[in-house]
């Protein structure tokens, strides 16, 4: 999506300029902004511990494979809001026996709530892929006496149920504006989508751009997939440049939707990672890739600019994951999604911390994930200067520069109509201040004045009149 795009509309920048004031003006959990929290592990530290990690961040939901009483107490009173799950193996049981569905809810959701903000049932996870006729037959049924359970115990409304799909639901994603689901899946989803649609409850999805990149791996793709600056894919539908995959992805979805007719259905993201390790065949696992994107994401979500379909809010999202999972099988990339180590410090840091999120200088995650080098501009040095656009770079290049660094929470009013530094109103005078406003707040490091080896490092500073680029060492 391109955020401003040649001639800059005072309502565009209004709409903006009032999401930077609620970005830094919000202290604590940031409503749209979860964790998945699984257990498949033997090393994770103790509810209370992961309760407490949580409070200082800016996650306000986490979501639940299963329903631990342990994790669901931990939380209780903390404001956090959680989303537990009945296991693939618990629908059998769910679809054919209401009373079963009544004891599940008397067992795991009663005692807790609602001093244990519990949101949302997931029943099941990614079943209509699995292959499983069978189950898949009883998806709807078992979520209708989960319904209906919850009813009885006077929480209808206030607890929603869904399921979770993988983005292979869809028949076609690509323009986002063809997005349809797959017609093998029928009248599954149809019942299933009727459901959320009556209930009030989320279409839950699971995007990753990551695997995505593995079967496209040309740098372009990677610049796409990590909400860097790159030449945009053109969805000759809508006539809409997407800059970044995860847009695309979650639109895909939204069109397949409105095609069915439910337009007035919540999409969420239950799920969309990177992970920082693989093995030596798992292209792009990396920690410098794994930063960018959820750093990048985060910051993304926070810019509430939405998406290209759905502008002006946040989707609902869910990183993947909390902490690594060491017993999981598979390949190494497997587990090695965590965010957080099992002694509660960071894997890598993507400005999750209420410190950062409640401040400018943490609403920017860093602006590419190559390693800094010579070529990166910075020439080996940090922490002072100005970044500014190279000379000759294209118009085209200062367009997508300008676009990404004030759709990711910077504040581009100076360059709008009557700001300060709207004069000389030229794309290469508001690029650069973009780009350098960028800089300055994603951290200073050689990488922050990257895009891709478009910028440079100055100590010449280029503030004139009354126009201030923040910099210096």
């Amino acid at each position: 999506m391109a955020i401003l795009r040649g001639a800059f509309s005072s309502s565009s920048f209004s709409f903006l300029f009032l999401s930077f004031v609620y970005l830094f003006h919000s202290v604590g959990a940031q409503s749209f902004i979860g964790v998945n929290y699984g257990q498949i592990a033997d090393n994770l530290p103790p509810p209370s511990a992961t309760a407490k990690l949580l409070q200082s961040t800016s996650i306000a939901k986490v979501r639940l494979y299963g329903a631990d009483p342990g994790i669901i107490s931990a939380l209780a009173n903390t404001g956090i809001a959680i989303v537990i799950g009945a296991s693939n193996g618990d629908i059998p049981a769910l679809a054919s026996d209401p009373a079963v569905a009544k004891q599940w809810i008397s067992s795991n959701v009663v005692p807790f709530y609602p001093a244990s903000k519990i949101a949302v049932i997931t029943v099941g996870n990614e079943v209509l892929t699995s292959g499983d006729t069978g189950l898949i037959s009883q998806i709807y049924p078992a979520m209708q006496n989960l319904q209906r359970a919850l009813a009885e115990a006077s929480l209808a409304g206030k607890i929603k149920v869904s399921t979770v799909h993988s983005m292979a639901v869809l028949k076609q994603s690509e323009p986002p504006s063809s997005g349809s689901f797959d017609p093998g899946f029928g009248d599954a989803m149809k019942q299933m989508v009727q459901f959320l649609h009556d209930t009030g409850s989320p279409f839950a999805i699971n995007p990753y751009p990551y695997f995505a990149y593995r079967s496209d791996t040309r740098p372009d793709t990677l610049a796409f997939c990590l909400f860097q600056p790159n030449a945009g894919r053109f969805d000759a539908g809508t006539k809409i440049t997407y800059t970044n995959m995860f847009d695309a992805q979650v639109d895909a979805v939204r069109s397949a939707l409105n095609s069915m007719g439910f337009k007035e259905v919540e999409i969420v993201v239950a799920e969309t990672g990177w992970p920082y390790k693989g093995d030596d065949n798992e292209v792009g696992a990396t920690v410098e890739n794994a930063k960018a994107y959820n750093g990048n994401l985060v910051a993304h979500l926070r810019s509430m600019v939405g998406t290209p379909l759905m502008p002006g809010k946040p989707v609902d999202t869910y990183l993947f994951a909390l902490y690594d999972e060491d017993l999981k099988p598979g390949p190494t990339s497997e587990r090695s999604f965590g965010l957080f180590k099992p002694d509660l410090t960071m894997t890598y840091d993507v400005g999750l911390s209420k410190s950062s999120s409640s401040s400018g200088g943490g609403e920017v995650s860093p602006a590419t994930p190559s390693s800094p080098s010579p070529s990166s501009g910075g020439k080996g040095s940090s922490g002072g200067g100005w970044c500014l656009p190279k000379s000759g770079v294209s118009d085209a290049e200062l367009q997508s520069n300008l676009d990404y660094a004030c759709g990711m929470g910077i504040d581009c009013g100076p360059i709008q109509p009557g700001g300060a530094c709207f004069v000389p109103n030229t794309l290469a005078s508001h690029a650069a201040y973009a780009m350098n406003l960028l800089y300055q707040t994603a951290g200073r490091n050689p990488w922050n004045c990257d895009f891709s080896q478009t910028a440079t490092l100055t100590s010449t500073n280029p503030s004139h009149d009354s126009c201030v680029y923040p910099g210096g060492t």
